[in-house]
């Protein structure tokens, strides 16, 4: 006899069924309860709410677990592969040696843009914000290819996938190039994914831009620790646009959107700000650290604590590993690593931290890393774009699967006005002065 709940309203009690998830997660099912007692559930940012079943990403906050497809974390950090990562995302196991190598030449031979997308480009000022450029060109990629915006199976879906992941750094590439008043450089087809996107926008014509091993295998886990991370923002936005049916590069698009917000993806560029006032401000650690713990001061340690993650974010623990081994490597040491290592040793003794369980999160050491591969601060997010992705095409299909027909259509509980007369124009008081 599966387990359920008792919900008492008044002097009526209802069974709910409870469900049960792989790792011990249980949940109260109520999709029947609007139409069993009239009532909705009120959870406003959602942090009560399970949207879906999914068998993608395993979070443990508590903990500080986080899995794809169930192999933790850790095990992509020794040969980062970020291609291999998103093949597991989006199909659900690791691939044979036969489906890598089809899938990373899919990723090859789509890496160009059709030729009429450069006059989109053109039309956006150098100014233009990288992210806006990357949504409303993922958006029109929809123009370009109109034979994916209906999938009819399993093969069409996964070559829509592979042109979308391929095409989305040959975009961000382009939007740097265009900011910078720069030609646009070709895609490499002799070049694996990584180098390939650092390729086309650091490259200068007859001066190659080279690869170093170090700068690829970092690259590579900084997309990999974004891949997908379950239900958060950007990722319900695409889910939430889906349900409508709508295509996979417009769901995509929307899912930009939402990951452009500061409190999202824009998280590590706040950290890097904050690291580089520290520095120019010749504002020690310790001082800081203080200001953020006052109330009466706007400082705050940015890169600390997290929606899910009551304990370590391993991805952060990660991230930090990286950017010791990057930075020793290319020669370049920098003062922001020291605060930022400096500013964790002091939060991660301080009760005041501790208490709330603020720990450093994947944004705290994520720009440090973008920095040192040179990549500009405001095409981190953009990073961050390119490395979701997987997760959101993921999710995506999971959804136009297994729920078909069905729109997402939250409820609300209305607390506006009752029934109001209308009051005609020569009637109504005046309400200036």
């Amino acid at each position: 006899m599966s387990e359920t709940a008792t919900l008492s309203l008044g002097d009526r009690s209802y069974e709910l069924p409870v469900s049960v998830g792989t790792e011990g997660e249980c949940a109260i099912d109520i999709r029947e309860l609007r139409g069993r007692t009239g009532y909705i559930t009120l959870d406003p940012g959602y942090a009560n709410t399970g949207s879906c079943l999914s068998d993608i990403t395993f979070i443990d906050g508590d903990r500080g677990v986080l899995r794809y497809r169930g192999i933790p974390i850790e095990q992509f950090g020794s040969d980062p592969n970020f291609v291999e990562v998103a093949w597991l995302l989006i199909f659900g196991r690791l691939p044979s040696p036969e489906e890598y190598r089809c899938f990373a030449a899919d990723l090859t031979a789509h890496a160009n843009l059709d030729e009429g997308m450069k006059y989109h480009f053109e039309g956006f000022p150098r100014s233009a914000p990288p992210m806006a450029i990357l949504s409303a060109m993922i958006n029109a990629l929809s123009c370009f290819y109109p034979e994916y915006l209906e999938l009819e199976d399993d093969v069409t879906f996964r070559m829509m996938a592979a042109r979308l992941i391929s095409k989305i750094r040959t975009i961000a590439a382009y939007s740097y190039r265009h900011s910078k008043g720069q030609p646009y450089i070709y895609p490499d087809p002799k070049l694996r994914y990584v180098p390939n996107l650092l390729h086309m926008m650091f490259s200068q014509p007859y001066v190659e831009y080279e690869c170093e091993d170090v700068v690829r295998d970092a690259l590579n886990l900084v997309l990999i620790l974004h891949a997908d991370h379950e239900q958060n923002c950007s990722t319900s936005t695409v889910r939430m646009v889906g349900s409508s049916q709508a295509n996979l590069f417009a769901s995509c698009a929307a899912g930009v959107c939402a990951l452009w917000g500061p409190l999202h993806g824009g998280a590590n560029v706040e950290v890097l700000r904050m690291l580089e006032d520290i520095h120019r401000g010749n504002v020690t650690p310790e001082d800081y650290v203080r200001r953020a713990k006052s109330k009466d001061s706007r400082a705050r340690l940015m890169g600390f604590g997290h929606r899910v993650y009551k304990s370590f974010d391993p991805r952060a623990k990660m991230l930090s590993v990286v950017a010791e081994r990057l930075l020793m490597t290319l020669g370049k040491p920098d003062p922001l690593l020291d605060i930022a290592r400096k500013l964790e040793e002091i939060a991660l003794e301080d009760p005041y931290f501790v208490e709330r369980k603020l720990y450093p999160n994947v944004d705290f050491y994520s720009g440090i890393v973008l920095r040192a591969i040179g990549i500009p601060i405001n095409m981190f997010t953009v990073m961050f774009a390119i490395g979701r992705l997987p997760g959101w095409i993921a999710h995506w299909w999971k959804q136009i699967r297994t729920q078909p027909g069905r729109i997402n259509r939250p409820r609300q509980i209305y607390t506006g006005n009752g029934l109001t007369d209308y009051v005609p124009m020569a009637e109504r008081e005046s309400n200036v002065g």
